[in-house]
């Protein structure tokens, strides 16, 4: 099945510059032509996307969806003055675990469902909210039902007990029970949760299993997560609020992606990151939402988009490159978050004339028409 989507009055195609009054078919699921809508060719259906912008659609790099309960008295507590430690992960383990596996799956379903309609065709789910092999294998297998880019987080905070222990947890049994369901391994280096040499053995051991490496890192403080990352050769280091002269060189002389959440400063009122200086250095950057339910409870990356306009000093093209083009290096995907020929046809036609109103009009829901793998959802 062929699709025209004609009267483009923009094309964002990620792929050097921005083409106007074309047209798109898509064929199956990949994208089978662009070019002068005057000169498109027949296709079994049409899309009149009336002058309206298209956009790659959304790539969110980074989000804890597998989880049960809220935390909005914990958020209401912020809001009132308290700080955020991350200690409130351990609430969300209790409900988490006693979740039954079809309450888990149709909450996560309940917010990819969510995700997709405000335009994110490509999300990855972590573990992390369960903490025993068991719970942390049955995350990543419910989450490989809704989405290829499965992330394993055993560690994630420390549980109870001896975090050297735990973490001797983490890369034996709990690994190993969980390696079959994931595509990447992660660690939570920060105050309060893995130091860096804990952090090292948690991914060394993931990439001996196979899994490829991402972390997160330096949300809380500056430490060595950031430097891990790029030394072991991580497609990304997520969060980056806190980074010193020597992180930022150290992500510009490497291929490690720096994944901003401004979601979690947003709901912890926290500094943002620094991304115009990150751009500045050659720092690739990503933007995700983070979506939890303690720190950062959107799903909505246009939300996202500008908040990095408005807070980090982004151009609003750096911020939709960042949203989809961004998050697929992340991901180390070359067939996402960009409108090429041939690329996976994941696509959204915005109720507006221009990407710009991304970040122009924030909070307005502007995602018209939304196809994930040439399928209208």
């Amino acid at each position: 099945m062929s699709i025209l989507i004609g009267d483009i009055g923009e094309l964002v195609t990620n792929d050097g510059d921005r083409r106007h009054d074309v047209a798109v078919i898509v064929d199956g699921d990949r994208v089978a032509w662009i070019g002068p809508a005057n000169r498109a060719p027949a296709a079994d259906q049409g899309i009149d996307a009336g002058g309206a912008a298209v956009v790659p659609g959304f790539v969110d790099s980074h989000a804890h969806l597998m989880f049960a309960g809220d935390r909005a008295a914990e958020f209401a507590a912020r809001m009132a003055g308290d700080s955020y430690t991350g200690g409130g992960i351990r609430t969300t383990m209790a409900a988490t675990r006693a979740a039954t596996d079809d309450e888990l799956l149709a909450n996560a379903d309940r917010l990819v469902t969510e995700m997709r309609r405000q335009g994110t065709t490509t999300v990855e789910i972590k573990s992390g909210y369960g903490l025993t092999v068991a719970d942390e294998a049955r995350s990543l297998r419910l989450a490989r039902r809704l989405t290829d880019e499965t992330t394993f987080l055993g560690a994630h905070v420390v549980p109870e007990g001896d975090a050297d222990g735990y973490v001797e947890l983490v890369t034996g049994p709990m690994l190993e029970a969980a390696a079959p369901h994931a595509r990447w391994v992660d660690v939570f280096c920060d105050r309060g949760a893995f130091t860096g040499e804990q952090a090292r053995a948690v991914l060394t051991a993931g990439i001996t299993a196979g899994l490829r490496p991402r972390i997160h890192a330096n949300q809380l403080e500056a430490g060595p997560g950031v430097r891990l990352a790029v030394e072991l050769g991580a497609a990304s280091a997520d969060h980056c609020t806190h980074l010193t002269r020597a992180d930022v060189d150290a992500l510009a002389s490497g291929d490690t992606v720096a994944t901003l959440l401004p979601g979690a400063e947003f709901s912890t009122r926290g500094p943002y990151p620094d991304a115009r200086g990150l751009i500045d250095a050659g720092v690739t950057v990503a933007l995700a939402t983070d979506c939890n339910p303690g720190s950062s409870y959107t799903s909505s990356m246009a939300f996202c988009i500008a908040l990095a306009v408005r807070e980090m000093r982004m151009t609003p093209a750096e911020a939709l490159w960042a949203a989809t083009a961004g998050g697929a290096q992340a991901l180390r995907r070359d067939d996402i978050g960009r409108l090429r020929v041939g690329d996976r046809a994941d696509l959204v036609i915005l109720d507006a004339p221009s990407y710009l109103h991304l970040a122009y009009r924030p909070g307005v829901p502007l995602v018209r028409t939304v196809l994930h793998n040439g399928v209208v959802s």
